[in-house]
């Protein structure tokens, strides 16, 4: 029998301990990005064992409802279309121009009720189990592990990471650092929900520096944000009013989506003084009265996330 060299034996163990490798690489990428992580496995019980309350109360007598609009004592919700450009330029997306009268009937929900790492649902099932009558998509705190997570006035979760978003019960929203604070500090200054996202589009009415270089993610390839893409936005006019824009994308004729600076641009147009980013992509999604208002990569199809914005109706 041929006996096998010092070399072979090398070699052998070598392919060996690369293959095992590549196969623990995969599991791990398995664990942390696929397989779900539940933490809280009752959201809406913790948050009622927590003390969080809200005033969302209006009634159906109370409520007027149309096609386009719907307006209770605690909200008015105006959702309009807009389309620009032609051809393979066309870019649609559509805005909801939201008053409140008590900032805390934006309240955010999770998906399947349950929060942790890589639980996720589609928007209209998330925002249909939480009775709502508006709804966008959230900042997909369920894919990474950092960022400060307050919803509802509770905290879930504390490892400020880099810029968020931060809406206060007396209706003005900030963007603000998330390492120079803690959540505990937030909720005590009277933080009611948080998103941690980004990049800030608007400072003061005028387009931030820099908003094109922003990665929020530098792992497994999903940290560019850059070039026309499908994007959701929040925009603030005033206390208590708020615009949200979903720019669909990746669908040419009908729309291709937007870069940063042009997302930016439409808040800009909208009034806003400031506006931030949240996530994007095939999770760009409103909702409105029951259905879809957008259409997800011209499919018509949405993309589970972990986290919605609504307002009940």
């Amino acid at each position: 029998m041929k006996k096998r060299t010092p070399l072979r034996r090398t070699v052998l163990v070598g392919a060996l301990t690369l293959s095992l490798s590549v196969v623990g690489a995969g599991a791990w990428a398995l664990d942390r990005f696929v397989i779900e992580h539940v933490e809280i496995s009752d959201v809406q019980a913790y948050e009622a064992s927590q003390g969080a309350t809200s005033s969302t109360g209006s009634s159906a007598a109370d409520a007027v409802l149309t096609d386009t609009s719907y307006e209770s004592s605690s909200s008015a919700i105006s959702i309009s279309t807009v389309t620009t450009g032609s051809g393979d330029d066309t870019v649609t997306y559509y805005v909801a121009d939201v008053t409140l009268t008590d900032a805390t009937a934006l309240r955010s929900a999770f998906a399947q009720n349950s929060f942790g790492l890589n639980i996720t649902e589609d928007t209209s099932d998330i925002a249909a189990d939480n009775g709502a009558v508006f709804a966008i998509n959230g900042d997909y705190y369920g894919f990474r592990d950092t960022g400060i997570v307050i919803r509802n006035g509770v905290v879930y979760r504390d490892e400020g990471a880099r810029e968020g978003l931060a809406f206060y019960t007396d209706g003005h929203v900030e963007v603000y650092d998330e390492t120079a604070t803690s959540a505990d500090e937030l909720v005590a200054a009277g933080v009611w929900n948080t998103l941690s996202f980004g990049p800030a589009l608007l400072e003061d009415g005028q387009v931030v520096d820099g908003i094109e270089d922003v990665e929020v993610d530098t792992n497994v390839g999903n940290h560019s944000i850059q070039g026309e893409q499908p994007r959701t936005a929040i925009g603030v006019i005033d206390d208590n009013h708020l615009v949200f824009v979903v720019v669909d994308g990746r669908s040419p004729g009908y729309s291709a989506g937007v870069t940063l600076t042009g997302l930016a641009e439409i808040m800009q147009d909208l009034g806003a003084t400031t506006a931030y980013n949240i996530d994007g992509g095939g999770s760009s999604t409103m909702y409105f009265d029951g259905a879809l208002v957008n259409n997800p990569l011209g499919k018509g199809q949405e993309r589970g996330t972990s986290d919605i914005l609504y307002i009940a109706g």
